[in-house]
């Protein structure tokens, strides 16, 4: 007998995640702690949502940016959505659009599912 795992087909879903964006640009160039942090944002998403087709909003561009190239914040709040992909030469079913949650304090926030 083979041992295979029977994959369950991807659905749309939201969830809510923070990133501890610091440990992670930590001992980078300054010249590339944005950059890089939006790669970091980028892999998240694609590790949590199984996809790789990964988009950003420019808003969350924009926040990361918009303290300079080197000052990126230490922890951002995302919000992860997996959609299905309607367009007619897609490579995959599915794709994952992040978008910045606004934010004053992150003690004691947890992962959370959004129901939409």
């Amino acid at each position: 007998m083979a041992n295979e795992k029977s994959a369950k087909p991807l659905t749309a879903i939201t969830r809510e995640y923070t990133i501890h964006l610091h440990k992670r640009v930590y001992n980078t160039t300054f010249k590339k702690r944005a950059p890089k942090a939006v790669k970091i944002i980028r892999d998240f998403a694609s590790k949590a949502m199984k996809t790789t087709d990964v988009r950003i909003d420019p808003s969350l561009n924009q926040y990361l940016w918009k303290r300079g190239v080197k000052a990126v914040p230490h922890r951002i709040r995302v919000r992860v959505t997996r959609k299905r992909n309607d367009a007619e030469d897609a490579k995959e079913k599915m794709y994952t659009y992040v978008t910045v949650v606004d934010t004053t304090d992150f003690k004691g926030l947890q992962t959370v599912t959004i129901d939409e």
